[in-house]
């Protein structure tokens, strides 16, 4: 009789025991909400108006191209071909980049002329893409002389339209895929 009881308490234990956790849910990224966030950055950026006129004229470069800032490259695998079967490689350039212009933003170049709304704007996109990938390493930007503070704008200003354009083509091609 003791065989039959360890076989029933074996068969029966599972039953009496509580179900196993179910594996908490990961985050997917709100493609919907990132593309009309990404929409609304692009509007934001192509509304602001150059405050020197002088600069309205002047084409800016930097001289260091392995300082540049992030841009969404065709390695990044953000074509829509690829997003449709692996998103990770171009949602992490996205978001590097966004936590690139926070910093940016948030740096000593924009004191004198801070953009509360384009700040928000961004870091509320940030948010949603790093919901499911994390937080980039933050790099500081370094301190500027004042004197460069205007150019700097535009120069960062002008990067990120070009950045917000092409991020917000990809959020628009993966909502609608979708």
């Amino acid at each position: 009789m003791a065989p039959l009881r360890r076989l029933c308490l074996c068969l029966c234990l599972p039953l009496l025991l509580p179900p196993p956790a179910a594996p908490a849910p990961t985050p997917r990224t709100d493609w919907a909400a990132c593309g009309s966030l990404s929409r609304e950055l692009s509007r934001l950026v192509a509304t602001l108006k150059e405050p020197y006129r002088v600069l309205e004229e002047t084409h800016l470069s930097e001289e260091d191209p392995e300082n540049w800032p992030p841009r969404i490259r065709c390695s990044d695998a953000c074509d829509p071909s690829t997003l449709d079967t692996n998103n990770t490689r171009c949602l992490r350039r996205i978001l590097q980049g966004l936590q690139h212009y926070q910093d940016l933003l948030g740096s000593d170049i924009f004191t004198e002329r801070p953009l509360p709304q384009l700040e928000t704007t961004l870091a509320r996109l940030l948010g949603l893409v790093q919901q499911e990938h994390g937080r980039p390493p933050r790099h500081p930007m370094a301190p500027s002389e004042a004197w460069a503070h205007a150019p700097l704008q535009r120069l960062a200003l002008q990067r990120l339209q070009s950045f917000a354009a092409i991020m917000s083509r990809v959020f628009t091609h993966s909502a609608s895929a979708r």
